[in-house]
């Protein structure tokens, strides 16, 4: 009997508390996989989602871009004009009405589920109008001839997907359980059979042939909704083909039965067709050039691992061929496949030896080493041309060490971890973790259906095999929490909360325009709060979305995560978010500070209509403008008037009682006490030390003022308000942000320190108070104090003024710019690498020192003066 101790809790504990335990009872304990855990550890990456084509297409919308609708006008609900589709995301559109041409301002995004709209020519057959937008009504004089030219020639959207129960379903989701197609039959292609959808996971089918039971489970085929070798009910009989059970299940049943199956299977396939969209991204096949005795080398469908000599044993038709296993033993049995010109893995003679690869040896064979010429010449066939085979050098951008998911060829039903062994033209060698070695390797072409991105299983609540590794012990979790020594010692860990959501498994044919959202913006302008870098939040993009809600808060949240101070307490009031009225998923974030990895499970929402809420409460727990990231773009003025707002304002407010209780080094007591300064960072001190001798002339801010508070209550932790600790920087060591800025403030405050007299706040002229509230700002208020202490002009460098947009800049206006700085030997770098003005607003630090190979001291004064455009691009640009 087990003991107590040795049944453990399989569910997360949320990142809650840190667990270190060696006991020997948690060495089995079982831990969930994560990708993004998983390549950290082996320190590779993942193949690029990109090279899985038939993934691509099967994300794709039943809308193509360029289809044509009719749509409600906005300014009149009671008529309607014509739109074109720009783009699609699930069961969202962005629609472009006709008339504005490439003009993209008036582009919106509407929802099938919900919006008003139709194919072309439903007005008319309903007696609705067609009337332009007012903003583009007088743009034309005659709308009926624009509309006449504008439609001829393009496609109308389909009026089964705007209405009906098909409507905003996306190809892949139109197969649902029970649907009927035909299969082709392995070992003849003008042999077909009905067969039933038992599972349709993701575009990938669980198939069982039309008469089998539950008790023929060993019989199910897997395949992807794309294969050639299914087609819609009703197909064999159009082409002249036969409707016959597979020939190697035909003992299975009586003739009676098989006819009887037949006969029921046909009659729910027309009861309920599957649209012919479904099959609208089938591949065409070509007419190929095989003849019969043609030798060719072939990817062996039943030994994975080998590449053998094969030869055409018959030609079926123009499209068809088949190919059979060179055996010289004369006594084997001659196994062979039906195959076409775009079969994965038939190639030309010598492909292995070109690409380096190993030829197995016919059975059979005498000869030591295997000979293609002497092969030919013995047999007396000839080799197929290589104007036969398709691209057999595309790789598509695998490469070796990629992780991927794949299928197990020896269990079609288990998707497993894999990792690429091997690249060598269009074929990969994969290895299957989580299984036995000997049945781990083999090979798959690049274009096959049977390989996966990462993440794909658990995007559509399948279960992936995975490592052995993945059963670990307990100290893998890792806290949340700031480390313990900042907390006093009496001071009660805070407990874990009860999870009110559990992590939902999305079913992928379940998901409609409930849990798709459009853009979530990011309003720059807006106050970002104690716990949020204004200078990172400039740099984030304007608008995250449109997509799946999960998805796109995820990214959202990640990236506020990423643009915190301190992102593992940024990460710590994420997880305590919560709200019993929300339907919602756990996903795992993952924050990096000085060096420590903090992972949390956040409990993010899945339907749109809650976004603006739960937007809204993030922004308020992180003490941020309610607007800074919403459903709803802020255009010039926040409704919040949150411009009036400072760190240093908000942080009195909300923090009051941690000051009072604990005050912090240079700030004032409530009586107006100034208390003894906390002990100053040494590194920082000696860094800035010769300027601070310099400066004799400047108007220095007192000690206790809003203006030094703002600096002690930016960094809020386990911490706030000790003199015993020193301050933690505001950045990470991943990333540089306003370099010109803050050394300026670092050596105000070091003067501040020193002047030995610390007057009153009330003192300091109001015109000269510092502001936190953008990065422009704070560079035009620096720029007025250099010109008014004369003797620090020669401190630092100006204020940077462009008469020129730097998005606009080309690589030979970037390399004139940074000719004039200090860091002139490094413009031919620029020249070099092609970086123009978008390029150069992106790089950071990381990239700096990575892609330009430049030592830490040159790549921090390139970035100060990349900065300084940044700086400058802010505040004539940016609005």
């Amino acid at each position: 009997m087990q003991s107590p101790s040795a049944v453990k809790s399989r569910f997360p504990t949320n990142g809650r508390e840190e667990e270190v335990n060696t006991d020997a009872d948690s060495m089995g304990e079982e831990a969930e996989f994560n990708w993004e855990e998983y390549m950290e550890e082996t320190g590779t990456g993942a193949a690029p989602h990109t090279t899985f084509r038939h993934v691509e297409i099967s994300l794709q919308s039943s809308f193509q871009p360029g289809m044509k609708l009719e749509v409600a006008n906005k300014s009149s609900p009671d008529s309607y004009w014509v739109a074109t589709i720009i783009t699609t995301c699930g069961q969202l559109l962005l629609l472009r009405f006709s008339g504005y041409g490439d003009d993209r301002r008036a582009d919106f995004w509407c929802d099938v589920m919900t919006a008003d709209l139709h194919p072309v020519g439903w007005c008319t057959q309903n007696n609705k109008t067609l009337m332009p937008p007012e903003a583009i009504k007088e743009k034309h004089g005659d709308w009926t001839d624009f509309l006449v030219q504008d439609l001829t020639g393009s496609r109308t959207a389909p009026a089964n997907l705007l209405e009906g129960p098909l409507r905003g379903k996306n190809t892949v989701d139109l197969i649902v359980d029970g649907s009927v197609l035909e299969l082709q039959d392995p070992s003849d292609p003008f042999l077909y059979w009905p067969a039933r959808v038992i599972r349709n996971v993701g575009g990938r089918l669980r198939l069982r042939y039309a008469g089998l039971s539950d008790d023929h489970q060993a019989h199910d085929t897997w395949l992807f909704y794309l294969d050639v070798r299914l087609r819609p009910v009703g197909w064999a009989v159009e082409n002249q083909l036969t409707l016959a059970p597979p020939t190697a299940l035909r003992t299975l049943k009586s003739a009676p039965a098989w006819q009887e199956a037949l006969d029921d299977a046909q009659d729910d396939g027309r009861k309920n067709p599957l649209p012919l969209e479904v099959f609208k991204d089938q591949e065409d096949l070509p007419k190929h050039s095989f003849k019969t005795g043609m030798k060719l080398e072939m990817v062996s469908p039943w030994e994975g691992l080998q590449i053998c000599p094969v030869s055409i044993s018959k030609v079926y038709d123009d499209v068809f061929f088949q190919v059979t296993l060179d055996d010289l033993s004369g006594d084997a049995h001659p196994r062979s496949v039906v195959c076409h010109a775009h079969s994965r893995g038939i190639l030309p003679v010598q492909w292995c030896l070109k690409n380096g690869a190993a030829l197995e040896r016919p059975h059979g064979y005498g000869g030591q080493d295997f000979d293609w010429a002497d092969y030919l010449k013995q047999s007396g066939a000839e080799a197929a041309p290589d104007t036969c085979f398709p691209d057999t050098w595309q790789n598509r951008g695998f490469a070796k060490d990629m992780w991927l998911e794949a299928v197990n060829p020896h269990r079609p039903a288990e998707v497993c971890v894999a990792q690429i062994t091997q690249v060598r033209g269009r074929l990969l060698w994969l290895r299957l973790e989580g299984v036995a070695k000997q049945l781990s390797e083999f090979i798959v072409d690049v274009k096959s259906a049977d390989i996966f991105p990462v993440g794909w299983c658990e995007a559509n609540g399948y279960p992936l095999t995975s490592p052995v590794k993945a059963v670990c012990q307990k100290q893998k979790k890792i806290a949340v929490v700031q480390p313990e020594k900042q907390l006093a010692p009496s001071q009660p860990v805070e407990s874990t909360p009860i999870s009110h959501c559990q992590p939902v498994a999305m079913d992928s044919g379940s998901v409609n325009g409930r849990y798709c959202c459009s853009k979530i913006f990011v309003n720059h302008r807006c106050f970002s709060g104690p716990y949020l870098n204004k200078g990172r939040i400039a740099e984030l993009p304007q608008a995250v979305g449109p997509g799946k809600c999960t998805l796109v808060l995820k990214e959202l949240l990640s990236m506020l995560i990423n643009a915190a101070y301190k992102p593992g307490r940024v990460l710590k009031e994420l997880q305590e978010l919560q709200d019993q009225s929300w339907d919602c998923q756990e996903e795992t974030l993952k924050a990096k500070y000085k060096g420590k990895t903090y992972r949390s499970t956040i409990r993010i929402i899945r339907l749109a209509e809650q976004i603006p809420d739960f937007c809204r409460k993030v922004c308020v727990k992180l003490q941020c403008c309610p607007n800074l990231f919403s459903p709803a773009l802020v255009a010039d003025k926040c409704p919040e008037n949150c411009s009036l707002q400072t760190k240093t304002k908000y942080t009195c407010y909300y923090v009051k009682k941690r000051r009072l209780s604990k005050p912090a080094g240079g700030e004032e007591t409530t009586a107006g006490d100034v208390v003894k300064p906390a002990r100053k960072r040494k590194k920082r001190k000696a860094i800035f030390v010769q300027k601070k001798r310099r400066s004799s002339a400047v108007d220095y801010t007192p000690a206790g003022s809003p203006q030094d508070s703002e600096e002690e209550e930016l960094l809020p932790s386990g911490s706030e308000g000790t003199s015993s600790e020193p301050r933690d920087d505001h950045t990470d060591a991943s990333s540089v942000e306003a370099t010109s800025s803050r050394p300026r403030r670092a050596a105000a405050r070091h003067r501040t320190f020193s002047g030995g007299v610390a007057t009153g706040a009330q003192e300091a002229p109001q015109g000269r108070r510092r502001s936190t509230r953008s990065l422009s700002a704070h560079s035009q208020n620096n720029k007025y104090q250099t010109a008014k202490g004369q003797d620090t002009q020669g401190e630092e460098e100006g204020q940077l003024v462009l008469d020129r947009n730097p998005l606009e800049w080309t690589v030979e206006e970037v390399v004139q710019f940074i000719s004039s700085t200090d860091c002139a030997p490094l413009a031919s770098i620029f020249q070099e690498q092609d970086i123009d003005g978008q390029a150069l607003l992106l790089l950071t630090l990381p990239t700096v020192q990575e892609c330009m190979d430049l030592k830490l001291g040159p790549a921090i004064k390139l970035c100060h003066q990349i900065e300084r455009v940044k700086v400058a691009f802010y505040k004539q640009y940016a609005n």
